[in-house]
């Protein structure tokens, strides 16, 4: 472990130097689409986590319905973490990521399916190279329709045979949620390389695509 870590962090700074494919971001535009996103009545929110919050946020940004993700943390008491406080393990919180998505475009189903499907479900003590109870798993609902559209999506995939350990993701009621810096926000778009080299030292794709026979394009 300690030397796929090591060959990680080169990698990365690696990637840092040379981000030559790297989109342009008007950071403030990205705050302000959010905050607008975040009060608008006809949207509703999600909160998911699922190990490393750079690699869960993508997927949601493809879905159609998804009006604004964003990075952070949750499940925790301390206020106003910070990520190295958070990746440290020096808070009791965990990396998730908000989705703000239109109820007329996609429904909570699908948003967990895309959840179920980018994580380990069976593993809580991290997902994947990331260990800790910072990187724990889970669904935070924030009403009681989303506690019960979770819990049955939750038996459904016990029930699907798919998976021959328990499900151990926990759903839990939403606590607050912290915006993590902005440098994390869409980290796939403003530093590709790091992302891309992270994700593939990780074990998540290959996870994935064993598990539900896809091929990850991301």
């Amino acid at each position: 472990m300690r030397k796929l870590l090591i060959v990680l962090a080169a990698l990365l700074v690696f990637g840092q130097a040379y981000e030559l494919f790297a989109r342009p971001i008007d950071e403030a535009a990205e705050v302000a689409a959010r905050k607008e996103a975040r009060e608008n009545e006809n949207y509703k929110k999600a909160i998911f986590a699922g190990g490393c919050f750079w690699c869960v946020q993508p997927p949601y940004d493809h879905l159609d319905g998804v009006i604004a993700t964003t990075v952070g943390f949750t499940g925790g008491t301390e206020v106003d973490p910070t990520y190295k406080e958070v990746s440290w393990g020096k808070t009791s919180h965990t990396e998730a990521v908000e989705v703000i998505y239109d109820p007329e475009k996609v429904s909570y189903e699908k948003l967990l399916e895309i959840f179920w499907r980018n994580i380990n479900p069976t593993d809580s003590g991290g997902q994947f190279v990331d260990r800790g109870p910072q990187y724990r798993p889970g669904i935070f609902y924030v009403n009681e329709e989303q506690k019960k559209t979770a819990l049955e999506s939750k038996k459904r995939l016990e029930e699907s045979g798919c998976f021959d350990k328990p499900i151990v993701v926990e759903i839990t009621e939403a606590t607050p949620f912290y915006d993590a810096e902005e440098y994390h926000q869409k980290y796939y778009l403003k530093s590709p390389l790091s992302y891309k080299t992270y994700r593939m030292g990780s074990g998540r794709d290959k996870f994935i695509e064993k598990t539900w026979n896809v091929s990850i394009k991301e």
